[in-house]
């Protein structure tokens, strides 16, 4: 595996971001999660005020699994990424906010973090010339992302985070 094509309208700074994986992969629809086990699951609407709340729940997770500092700081900015991303761009402004689903569980030497939306998926942002920055900076510090993009059903960014070592820096 390894870097997958982007689609022409989405962000080309994160196709060949870090050494990790980053797999884009374009569905029809969003396989539901409640098939999978989950040690915390949220879903909460998406406005800004529940990122925080997000944050909050997955810091805590973290630590009480007793990673190290760096590897919490990592996920949390990359969720605070990911969150932002669907607060910002997944649902129509002014309109009632759609949901931000979360997903923490850990999987042997990995956490796995899963933010999925049911908008108008990831795309170019309206509000900016260009691609922004919070892709390519969730590409850098999370071990693997997956992303599923299904137009008009949403997009979900599935990120592994190694337990043991934070993705920056590493070798």
């Amino acid at each position: 595996m390894g870097n997958e094509s982007f689609p022409s309208d989405f962000p080309a700074a994160v196709d060949g971001v870090a050494d990790g994986i980053v797999r884009t992969l374009h569905v029809d629809a969003l396989t539901p999660l409640e098939a999978r086990d989950a040690d915390v699951r949220l879903t909460l609407p998406a406005r800004p005020e529940n990122v925080a709340v997000i944050r909050h729940v997955l810091g805590a997770f973290a630590e009480a699994l007793r990673l190290p500092e760096a590897v919490v700081e990592d996920i949390r900015l990359a969720v605070t990424e990911a969150c932002t991303n669907v607060v910002r761009h997944a649902y129509d402004s002014g309109a009632h906010p759609g949901p931000l689903e979360i997903v923490i569980r850990p999987e042997g030497e990995a956490l796995d973090v899963i933010v999925t939306d049911r908008g108008r998926g990831i795309g170019p942002s309206p509000d900016t010339r260009g691609p922004g920055l919070g892709l390519p900076l969730i590409a850098a510090i999370v071990h693997s992302l997956e992303i599923q993009h299904a137009p008009s059903a949403g997009s979900r960014l599935s990120m592994s985070f190694h337990r043991g070592s934070p993705r920056v820096g590493a070798a």
